[in-house]
This record gives structure tokens, sequence and C-alpha cells, in this order.
């Protein structure tokens, strides 16, 4: 099956995390960046630290975690890479491109209305030519930080229910909504605004 679905991936990411305590957010400071928060979740999808063995693949993840890391020690991306690291408005993305295709993975963050939990979101597409390929790993994942314990776990998505099907999801960068994109047959999209109000999002 050349597609494995987001959701299988969520179910056995549910089952890892089922028998820890939760993916520990590391943070020099009072409360994590999106740095931190993009570094706790690549960590986490390691079997060992030490291996670096990617559960997912390193093509998943690998290549994030490379563009992150020389980011953060000023050194050149891989050619066909590039990273926006925006730690004022909590996001990071990463975009890879070679000959027509591209592959686009978002993350960012939300405070919650209780002031006791943030929103962690992890988006990735594939596109051929412009449009969705339906890549492998392709999805959008939400985990909840808990403020007092300082770990996150793997949640529902808040309020919609993610579709695959010729549609693509992207993470604000300013702002705080998400973007719903439908592409039809010709490669036309359509675009709908999912709010967020603080606990979820509405259509």
């Amino acid at each position: 099956m050349k597609r494995l679905s987001f959701t299988i991936l969520t179910f056995f990411f549910t089952l890892v995390l089922a028998a820890q305590d939760g993916i520990r957010v590391k943070s020099t400071g009072t409360q994590p960046t999106i740095i931190d928060f993009a570094k706790a979740y690549i960590a986490s999808m390691h079997d060992d630290e030490e291996e670096g063995e990617c559960q997912c693949g390193n093509e998943a993840i690998g290549w994030i975690e490379n563009a992150l890391n020389n980011y953060q020690k000023g050194l050149p991306q891989v050619e066909g890479v590039t990273i926006i690291v925006d730690v004022r408005n909590g996001y990071i993305c990463c975009e890879s491109r070679y000959e027509n295709s591209y592959i686009k993975t978002d993350m960012c963050y939300w405070n919650e209305a209780d002031g006791k939990h943030k929103l962690f979101a992890y988006n990735t597409w594939c596109f051929q030519n412009d449009t969705p390929a339906g890549g492998q790993f392709d999805g959008i994942g939400f985990y909840r930080y808990n403020n007092a314990t300082k770990t996150m776990e793997i949640c529902e998505t808040p309020g919609f229910t993610p579709e695959y099907l010729n549609t693509t999801y992207s993470l604000p960068r300013k702002g705080k909504d998400i973007i719903e994109t439908k592409w039809d047959q010709n490669g036309k999209k359509t675009n709908k605004t999912l709010k967020w109000n603080g606990r979820r999002f509405v259509r």
C-alpha cells in the first residue's frame, strides 16, 4: 500500500505513548518555545535517543531534524531544503523541493483558554506538480501540553475530523486559525477557515 493512513500512524503512536508518562518538553525558559515543542516531538519519534532510530522512518522526520539542527548551529541547509523558525509567533515551517516534488511540514502551538494547557500541532503534506500527491506520511496531528507537568500527550483533533481525500491543511504563522484546502481533479482549490476559540476549532 503506497499510502499509510495517518490515522493508523496516530493509533500506533497512541499505543506507544500509553506506556509512557507523556513526552517531556525541555525548556530553558519559564515557558517552552516552538523549538522546544519541535525537538520534543522529534525526540519522541526515536526508538532510542542514542541510536537515533526513528519509529516512522528517517524519510518522514529525519530531514526535518537535520534542518532544525543546521538552523540552530548556523549551518547551511541541504540543497532544496528551507526552514522558517518564527519563535515569536510560535511557528516552524520546513520545505523540501526536488524537481516537481515538494514536501511541506509546519508546526505551531496555541495557548488554551484554561491557562493550564497548550495545543501543539504537527502537519505534513507531499505535493507533485503543485497538487497533493497522497504521501504515505501525510496528515495533521495534535498534542496537548500540560503547563504543570511540562509534558505533552497525543490527543484527538479538537473540534473537527481531518479529511485526507484531496484535502490539505495549513497551520497559522500569524493569527490562530487553520486553513483547510480542498482540491478538485483539475488542481483548483477552495479554502475554508477553521477558527480557534481557545478550546477547539470551529468550522
